[in-house]
């Protein structure tokens, strides 16, 4: 019955979602927020090559999940506590709870924000999956022409269609290096820019908690706790003024806060020696899938020229480069 109840109540949760600005009592009542995700088999399916990362970006999403969750369960429990300190008809416990649930559904925020921090970050990753995902095509494509060369080799080692696969070979090797080395550069980028934007936001989030747990400790004095014989009255509640301060004094710090992180250093922007001609030019970072595989196959086809131009040519049009599906 216990957990019926609380089920429930839970469905008729007001989320209380506590702004800076002029808010000095829980009372107030908002709508509620839901966040809406969608579970996919994206983890289980698609390229080998980016499945681990896809695996973790899921993963990720659920975490997500959590931090709202408990950011809406605080913001219930901050209500909870004001209506009850209203119920106990004493005004110190009153006016103190209520205080005291500003902080905490204001600490639920922070939650709240965390995890959008955290989405961030999390669409950062992304790219680094979608590249892992138009590489893998590359890679597959050079492992096939290798094993019908080798195929080739075994069953008619005079075959004339061997130097026909050996020219689509270089070229797959030429499009494959330049595919793993875009790899290379935008895992490191991402992984350096993705992780800054994740503990940036983890360092944020303390830091506020911490302002708002001090302040809400204040209010604690507050409340005289003095002991009374049955039959004598409690003093007269007079630090509702003082209260009211301490929520100003929170609410001014959580304004003025600044990040106190150091910046992460970052060298994605330097150019990138090209090697081959000697000549060096500033190598384009690919941040859409969508435009990998024509930068790939152009480049790949330029790589793919220089190296043929050292091999032995059968004809014209064997040597002549004919770009690959994408």
């Amino acid at each position: 019955t216990t957990s019926c109840t609380h089920l429930k109540a839970r469905d008729v949760i007001i989320h209380l979602q506590v702004h800076r600005n002029r808010t000095l009592s829980i009372r107030s009542r908002k709508e509620p927020r839901h966040r809406f995700s969608v579970n996919t088999f994206r983890g289980m399916t698609g390229p080998e090559l980016s499945r681990k990362l896809s695996r973790l970006i899921k993963s990720e999403n659920s975490a997500i999940g959590a931090y709202e969750a408990a950011g809406r369960e605080r913001s219930s429990i901050a209500s909870q506590l004001s209506e009850w300190g209203e119920s106990t008809e004493d005004d110190a416990v009153s006016d103190i709870s209520d205080k005291l649930g500003v902080m905490m559904a204001e600490m639920g925020e922070q939650e709240d924000i965390f995890a959008q921090n955290l989405e961030d970050y999390r669409g950062t990753l992304k790219h680094v999956r979608n590249m892992e995902s138009s590489v893998q095509p590359s890679r597959d494509q050079r492992q096939k022409v290798t094993d019908e060369i080798a195929k080739l080799k075994y069953k008619d080692p005079q075959s004339t269609r061997l130097v026909t696969l050996e020219h689509e070979l270089v070229r797959a090797e030429a499009q494959n290096l330049v595919a793993e080395a875009q790899l290379s550069n935008t895992t490191r980028t991402k992984l350096k820019e993705a992780f800054d934007i994740h503990l940036a936001a983890v360092v944020e989030r303390a830091e506020k908690q911490i302002i708002l747990a001090n302040h809400a400790r204040r209010l604690l004095n507050y409340v005289d706790d003095t002991p009374v014989v049955p039959g004598d009255a409690r003093k007269a509640y007079e630090h509702e003024m003082d209260a009211r301060a301490v929520l100003e004094d929170a609410e001014n710090d959580l304004r003025n806060w600044r990040p106190s992180v150091e910046p992460i250093t970052s060298y994605a922007e330097q150019e990138v020696p090209v090697h081959g001609n000697g000549s060096t030019e500033h190598e384009p970072v690919i941040n859409e899938e969508v435009e990998t595989d024509s930068f790939v196959n152009e480049e790949a086809s330029t790589l793919s020229s220089k190296k043929q131009l050292n091999e032995p040519q059968a004809s014209m049009s064997e040597a002549q480069a004919v770009p690959l599906a994408s």
